[in-house]
């Protein structure tokens, strides 16, 4: 080992790439800036870390988010001060809440300006705090080694999330001695026998359980395990948003997702359970006071982490450890269910309200033909990355997967403007795999910006735009409470010409029957296409009376 008399004099930035390097980081999302610019010639060397350039600070911290939940590991995004981090702090908040780990690195003001009133000063840290998991200012060259290995253990560690380290840009050319942290592979940790042992005698003594399979599923890798519990004891399981893709939609066992504000056939499910096992499920996917209001229902906690205190969400048993792990022993040790006929025939209504639409050729399209339609486009391992509006209910309800991480969605803190920047990121971890960023007109609008990112990085993706000229969602709401909307129509460019300025592919949609043919030219082109495909959101009320019914 090298005496530190011996060991070479950089900088502090050069130190922090020497250990970004030893995280293995592979892309960085940013902008550069004034404050960082000792950080960026560090960078500039490295032989492993690829700086992407973007168009707005939330489009890069969206490209981390996603890079995050799609590798499990931090996605790293990098912004200067004052208006550079304020942009950053919409997609660091969303991965934070969406538990997708994530590393966002800030420029500062040197140490020298900060008891002042200063030019774009802002106290970061104190601004991160409510975002992040944890954050820290480097206000010591020699402690930057510790600083990142402690952000990257804590942005993974269950449940994972955002940190935030925020670089003075005095302390950032600062001569130091130094090297990056050594780590090992974490160990996993495994649940109590007593835990399983009361888990799997409730499971069998239940006549109705059912299995409600959420994000943390996802994150650690418990599909496999959780379609062998179901199978093994015939236990229907409904996915959350975030789930979906842990038990293939075309398993008899599945009940597809839940999780809309309103009462959905699903539910009639989980309402008439006496026992719900809970994988991998966080609260804020979907609350349960939606799903188990008076908090009687007797619940099974099965996740790396323990339970979050809600009155509606008491645990009878908490089975903590590695969740494939406690699925494994806790279906070995319960008895099959024969009879499952409650979930069979809720199942059957499902299935035939999605094939209610298969041959729908009505103009503009319903919601739930787009997405019937781009189903049977994609293959099991493509990727769709929904935006937030009114299109993404519809995703939720009746786009359906067949393995985790194929449809990516902002669900905790639900932010508009991810599609864009998420889907560049998704074909960048995924350059064999078809994407598709399903996107209103409004949040489409608010980060379309980063297809120039795409063209230049070559990342080619479709855009598919569901196009009303309004805040689709806003106005549903509005017209279920008031009956009437206000403020939220707009104008559009058009798409098409849009497309073409940026050097993509656009397409119009002018029948129903044209979106496949469209859709499969566009996702064999080598560069990003949008489609804009009009939208006929009178299906939403529609919708709404629908499910009124189902109460």
């Amino acid at each position: 080992m090298e005496k530190e008399s011996e060991i070479k004099q950089i900088n502090t930035s050069e130190l922090i790439v020497k250990c970004l390097e030893n995280e293995g980081v592979e892309y960085i999302f940013g902008i550069p800036g004034e404050e960082n610019i000792a950080f960026m010639d560090a960078l500039k060397d490295s032989p492993s870390i690829k700086f992407i350039t973007t168009r707005h600070e939330q489009g890069a911290a969206f490209m981390a988010d996603v890079y995050g939940r799609l590798t499990g590991k931090p996605g790293v995004c990098l912004a200067t001060l004052g208006p550079g981090a304020t942009n950053l702090m919409t997609g660091v908040a969303d991965a934070n809440l969406d538990g997708a780990p994530l590393v966002a690195i800030t420029g500062q003001a040197g140490t020298d300006r900060m008891h002042v009133e200063s030019h774009q000063y802002l106290d970061l840290v104190a601004m991160f705090a409510p975002v992040t998991k944890w954050n820290k200012q480097v206000v010591r060259p020699d402690t930057a080694p510790e600083i990142v290995r402690k952000a990257f253990k804590t942005a993974v560690s269950e449940k994972p999330g955002a940190v935030h380290i925020d670089l003075p840009e005095n302390i950032a050319a600062m001569p130091v001695v130094g090297e990056p942290l050594k780590h090992g592979d974490m160990e996993k940790s495994f649940a109590s026998y007593s835990s399983i042992e009361k888990a799997a005698v409730a499971i069998s003594r239940a006549e109705r359980p059912v299995i409600l399979a959420g994000n943390g599923a996802v994150r650690n890798n418990a599909s496999s395990a959780l379609i062998k519990m179901a199978e093994m004891l015939n236990i229907p399981v409904a996915n959350t948003f975030m789930g979906k893709g842990l038990i293939p939609y075309t398993n008899k066992l599945s009940l597809w997702s839940i999780g809309l504000t309103q009462r959905d056939f699903v539910n009639r499910v989980i309402e008439n359970a006496d026992l719900v096992i809970a994988v991998g499920y966080d609260l804020i996917e979907y609350a349960p006071k939606k799903w188990n209001p008076k908090g009687t229902t007797r619940i099974i906690h099965i996740s790396q982490a323990n339970a979050e205190i809600n009155k509606c969400y008491t645990p009878y048993v908490e089975v903590i450890g590695d969740i494939a792990d406690s699925l494994y022993e806790i279906t070995r040790r319960s008895s099959k269910h024969e009879k499952i006929d409650y979930a069979l025939e809720v199942r059957k209504d499902i299935a035939d309200d999605y094939e209610a639409y298969a041959a729908d050729s009505s103009f503009p399209m319903k919601p739930q033909k787009i997405l019937y339609d781009l189903r049977q486009v994609m293959g099991e391992d493509d990727i769709v990355v929904s935006d937030v509006g009114a299109h993404k209910m519809w995703v939720a309800r009746h786009y359906h997967c067949l393995k985790p991480n194929t449809c990516i969605m902002s669900n905790g803190f639900a932010s508009m403007g991810i599609a864009i920047p998420g889907a560049v990121a998704a074909k960048l971890v995924n350059p064999d795999r078809k994407v598709v960023a399903v996107t209103g007109d409004g949040g489409f609008m608010m980060n379309s910006q980063e297809l120039e990112t795409a063209v230049r990085i070559g990342t080619p993706f479709v855009a598919l735009i569901f196009s009303d000229s309004s805040y689709g969602l806003i106005k549903w709401k509005q017209e279920e409470k008031y009956g009437v909307s206000n403020n939220i129509n707009f104008t559009n460019p058009d798409f098409v010409k849009y497309a073409e300025a940026m050097g993509l592919k656009g397409y119009r949609v002018t029948k129903a029957e044209d979106l496949v043919p469209i859709l499969k030219e566009a996702l064999e082109l080598k560069v990003p296409a949008i489609i804009d495909c009009p939208v006929d959101y009178s299906e939403n009320l529609k919708l709404s009376e629908l499910l009124k019914e189902l109460e």
